[in-house]
């Protein structure tokens, strides 16, 4: 099994169904964490956010550790209920710390992305040198210094599980990465691989949906060609801010290109609240209403409008469209760390996807940095600080992907060594496997979340007991 990527196409028979839409409650502390932990220049500290649930540790049980990705920290435990779920059997201490410069965990308050001299502490090795010393305030409060150490992640969080099991093994022993794209750098995957697994998405959710957004695009330009057009559009897409130049046509469409990856991204089999309230397998709904439009390039535009209302507006409660995001997943930082080290070349041609040509300009985007941030990219230091697709030597870490997640094109898709493993999910979007339980998940995820616990047993130490019960759930396919 180590040899070959896991492809989970399991029959499941017999499943007890664990349903959970309350997340259990958690103690929020603070940790005096050092603002700069790379040099000796001054001692300064900030305050970082995590959270800890202790209702099912029992002294030796292990310490499940969410490595806080891009946003409030909150959300992610509200959304990562394996572990919840999983704490009980493992008698583990469950703990969330929040990403530094994201949530409460400002280290300037509201200066702290005005300036260089505040920003320039924000990059992914800080954070995870502020989770090791969260480990050890950890370990000492609960006397748990020789309790091993579980890191989960989704996304960039999961990013974070495997870099970390990677750079502090001594205190990692494993790492769950769910839909870690670690290899969605430059020279390591082509950059139009997020455009094309998300036309590929819609295109299987609903037959002739990519094709309908391709023919858009058009409908888009010809309309916001004047600024009648654009009137017409601001009003029919109830923009709260009108679209009156061509440059806010050019935003608009951004937005357009971005809402299609997210839809694909949470493109779950039941309703959820993650990014925004949506019902189940949320594509298909957003594409139900571009089927049988008129050829005007207005009716086109008004099913595109209805699709998208399902996003923006599936409680009927927004009063217009705003083409700005909400920050729940602490936008302004990120863009940050995207001028920085989180260098992912985004492109598409006008043909093989439903989006528009997109060329991929390092020199644009590195100027654009500079005029937002002060600062320019170092596109190859996230390749330099972990390793690329050099990481034969990586252990205890599985790198699972959906099929359906846009992002799997820049995860890790075989085995990288004997115990850091591929596995890929048909049918799954992204992160869908460390959600809570639903009884909609398909059946590839609830086994390969059995598939995780026997994996965590070994790294713990329960080699043969993981053997045992492997070789049962496969001889039962």
């Amino acid at each position: 099994m180590d040899a070959d990527i896991l492809i989970l196409t399991l029959v499941l028979f017999n499943c007890n169904w664990l349903v959970s839409s309350d997340v259990p409650r958690f103690v929020t502390k603070y940790a005096d964490v050092a603002l700069d932990h790379f040099n000796f220049v001054n001692n300064a500290t900030f305050k970082l956010r995590y959270l800890v649930n202790d209702t099912f540790w029992n002294e030796g049980g292990p310490i499940f550790f969410y490595t806080g990705n891009e946003g409030d920290i909150s959300l992610f435990a509200e959304n990562t209920g394996y572990m919840w779920e999983t704490a009980p059997e493992f008698e583990a201490l469950v703990v969330f710390a929040e990403h530094r410069y994201y949530g409460e965990s400002m280290p300037f308050g509201n200066k702290s992305l005005t300036d260089p001299k505040y920003s320039g502490y924000l990059s992914s090795s800080q954070a995870l040198a502020d989770y090791v010393d969260v480990i050890n305030i950890v370990k000492k409060e609960f006397s748990a210094t020789d309790s091993k150490v579980i890191a989960f992640g989704g996304s960039y969080g999961g990013m974070l599980a495997s870099w970390m099991r990677m750079k502090y093994p001594a205190v990692i022993t494993g790492a769950v990465a769910a839909s870690a794209p670690i290899w969605q750098f430059t020279s390591m995957t082509p950059c139009d691989s997020y455009n094309r697994i998300t036309s590929s998405v819609f295109a299987e959710m609903s037959p002739g949906c990519d094709r309908f957004i391709k023919r858009s695009w058009t409908s888009l330009n010809t309309v916001g060609s004047s600024d009648g057009g654009r009137e017409w559009l601001s009003a029919e897409f109830k923009t709260c801010t009108p679209i009156k130049t061509v440059e806010d046509l050019k935003t608009f469409k951004d937005w357009l290109s971005d809402l299609y990856g997210i839809l694909a991204m949470v493109n779950y089999p039941y309703p959820a609240n993650f990014l925004a309230p949506l019902p189940a397998y949320p594509v298909k709904e957003v594409c139900s209403n571009f089927r049988n439009v008129g050829s005007s390039d207005k009716d086109i535009l008004r099913s595109l409008f209805k699709g998208i209302s399902i996003y923006f507006n599936g409680t009927g409660t927004a009063k217009c469209l705003s083409l700005v995001d909400s920050d729940k997943l602490g936008t302004e930082s990120w863009d940050y760390q995207s001028c920085t080290e989180m260098i992912m070349p985004m492109c598409t041609d006008d043909t093989s996807t439903m989006f528009e040509k997109k060329v991929w300009d390092i020199d644009k985007v590195s100027n654009n940095c500079f005029k937002q941030f002060k600062v320019r990219p170092s596109v190859n230091l996230v390749r330099d600080l972990y390793g690329g697709k050099n990481i034969k030597w990586a252990t205890n870490i599985i790198f699972s992907n959906g099929l359906l997640d846009p992002w799997s094109g820049g995860g890790v898709t075989y085995n990288v060594s004997k115990t850091a493993i591929a596995v890929l999910i048909p049918g799954a979007s992204h992160h869908l496997d460390l959600r809570f339980s639903n009884p909609k998940d398909p059946v590839e995820i609830i086994e390969v979340r059995k598939y995780y616990k026997n994996v965590i047993r070994r790294w713990m130490g329960g080699w043969a007991t993981m053997k045992k019960e492997v070789k049962t759930v496969f001889a039962a396919a």
